[in-house]
This record gives C-alpha cells, sequence and structure tokens, in this order.
C-alpha cells in the first residue's frame, strides 16, 4: 500500500465564526468529479438537495439544473447565516481504489477536530455524514457511536458536544432523499436551527 499515494485535503475548513454546527463528512471526491469547488462537490450527492429541502422546502433551491452544478454564492451565505462549518474527518487519506467510495478510504492524517472547534467558540454539536466519517470520529475520541438519526453527548476539552450521526447523502446509499432530508430535519429542529 504504500505505493499508492497519500492525498492531501483539497479544501480549506469552512468555519463561520457564529457556527453552532459542525458537519464532517470523510473526504471529497478525486476533483474530476467535481461540479463546484465547495463540499459536497459530486453533481450525485444530495447534500444541498437535502439542505434545500430541508429549510427552503425545494431541493432544488442551492442547485444549478442547467449548468449541472450548484450556485456556491447562494449555499456559503446560507452556511454562514444558519452557522453551519463543514470539513471533514480525515485530512490525509489513501484510495485504495480509483473511486469516491468511502469503504475504499484508508485514513493516514485524522482531522484536528479540536482545532476546528477552537475557531467555532458556539459550536455544540458535530454531525458526521455518513458511516465513515462516523466510524473515524467514534474511533479517534472513543465516543459511542450514535444511533443512526441521533446523537450520543460526549466531553471535548471541559465542553459538553452532541455526536449526530445522519444517513450519507450520496445516492450509493440507499434510501429516498425525502428520508433522508426528514432524518436531517429532526436534527436541525432538535438544535433550534429550522
Amino acid at each position: 500500500m504504500d505505493n499508492i499515494p497519500v492525498e492531501q485535503h483539497p479544501l480549506e475548513p469552512f468555519l463561520p465564526e457564529n457556527g453552532r454546527l459542525l458537519m464532517l463528512g470523510s473526504f471529497p471526491p478525486q476533483q474530476k468529479r467535481w461540479a463546484m469547488s465547495f463540499y459536497y462537490p459530486n453533481f450525485t450527492n444530495d447534500m444541498w438537495r437535502v439542505l434545500g429541502l430541508v429549510f427552503h422546502g425545494d431541493p432544488l433551491h442551492f442547485v444549478d439544473v442547467p449548468a449541472k452544478s450548484y450556485r456556491k454564492d447562494a449555499i456559503v451565505a446560507f452556511l454562514q447565516r444558519v452557522g453551519i462549518g463543514i470539513f471533514d474527518t480525515a485530512s490525509a487519506v489513501r484510495r485504495l481504489q480509483d473511486n469516491a467510495s468511502d469503504k475504499f478510504l484508508e485514513v493516514v492524517t485524522p482531522t484536528d477536530v479540536e482545532a476546528l472547534l477552537a475557531r467555532m467558540p458556539a459550536c455544540r454539536a458535530i454531525v458526521t455524514t455518513g458511516q465513515k466519517a462516523a466510524d473515524t470520529l467514534c474511533e479517534r475520541f472513543g465516543i459511542a457511536q450514535p444511533p443512526m438519526g441521533g446523537f450520543t453527548a460526549f466531553c471535548l476539552s471541559g465542553q459538553s458536544f452532541r455526536l449526530y450521526r445522519m444517513p450519507s447523502t450520496s445516492r450509493a446509499y440507499p434510501l429516498a432523499l425525502a428520508k433522508k432530508a426528514a432524518a436531517y430535519r429532526v436534527m436541525f429542529e432538535d438544535l433550534g436551527m429550522v
């Protein structure tokens, strides 16, 4: 495996000062799959459709359908307004196969989550957006795995947090868009964000 190159994270953490929720995925797909230069960039990933549905009642709210892309400026403004930070649980990985599947990602360098949280002092909740992200974070901090759609309370650096585990927004995860959005809506309502 040493002959497989190590890939460094291609994006800077997105951490609004008013951030109340830190969203952590596993790692971005290869850039050849990107429809925009931001998080959840693959056009077949449903994250921006889920958030469009939850916050605006419209799965296409953040989607630029003719361009087969996303409305990055609208996404960034939305995230800043509601206080959602985004990064991933891995800062460096090896892709064991030439695809975007989490099951073929080897985490080389886990993300320094404490450093991210230090830049979001109002944050008291973390959400993992898929199983690989949940596994990586729970293993790193010795946190009990939350039930799908639920949370586990934990302490980090003397602060209390909730770790939510949400379904993956990848189309490879076999759950209808409306059901994914319903799970995310419960979390956002629980946090008083919607």
